[in-house]
């Protein structure tokens, strides 16, 4: 597998404002080496006991994406030094974060995980749960978090249609965010959705941040 050539390649491919997000879940310390050693600085982890064994053995100038599910009472392990938290997908969550933000005396950058796909097993926010928040102005009182977008995954199915609809709903209430007045702490910039096998969809539905593992490193190490 040509981990720097797989990057090199999907760089070529992505718009100027389409940002790579190396999954490097279950691939050893060596293999994102690699990708370190071929330029690349922005990794994505789906799990917090990986992703800080992983932070505490590479360079400190990468930036760790948490693209997975997060609990709660994980949040501490990662406030400090965590770029960015993709998957937040419930108050509770996003207050958790806020707490251990202030404790690590810091921001921390977070996007709302909308729920758009037909299966029930992924996890999010409502459309509907995301506007309450809003009129309630309960988001404002988390002063130690920013909230910078959205992210979605779509079904996981070979029906392209589907997926590029899915996409193109999260892309429309992501555009309806953008157009109303929000709190400080919120800015709509970033649009996380694709990953390897839809995110060419994605990027014309309007992505911002892809985030891509088996294209890069091949299929994923059980």
């Amino acid at each position: 597998m040509d981990i720097k050539k797989n990057i090199a390649s999907l760089k070529q491919q992505l718009p100027a404002h389409c940002t790579l997000v190396a999954v490097s879940k279950t691939q050893p310390v060596d293999v994102i080496m690699e990708a370190y050693e071929a330029g690349h600085r922005i990794f994505g982890e789906n799990k917090v006991q990986e992703l800080v064994s992983k932070f505490e053995a590479l360079p400190t100038d990468i930036q760790w994406h948490m693209i997975g599910h997060l609990q709660s009472n994980k949040v501490k392990y990662i406030a400090s030094f965590i770029h960015l938290i993709h998957s937040v997908d419930s108050y509770k969550l996003l207050a958790e974060i806020n707490k251990q933000a202030i404790k690590a005396r810091r921001t921390i950058h977070c996007l709302l995980q909308i729920h758009i796909a037909k299966e029930e097993s992924k996890f999010g926010f409502s459309e509907a749960e995301v506007l309450e928040l809003l009129h309630q102005g309960a988001l404002e009182k988390l002063s130690s978090i920013r909230i910078t977008g959205l992210m979605g995954m779509a079904t996981n199915t070979s029906d392209t249609d589907q997926v590029r609809d899915e996409f193109r709903t999260l892309k429309k209430f992501y555009d309806q965010l953008k157009s109303m007045p929000l709190p400080a702490n919120m800015e709509m910039k970033e649009l996380s959705m694709g990953m390897s096998g839809d995110y060419k969809l994605a990027v014309e539905e309007g992505s911002t941040l892809v985030r891509i593992g088996s294209a890069i490193f091949g299929e994923r190490l059980k």
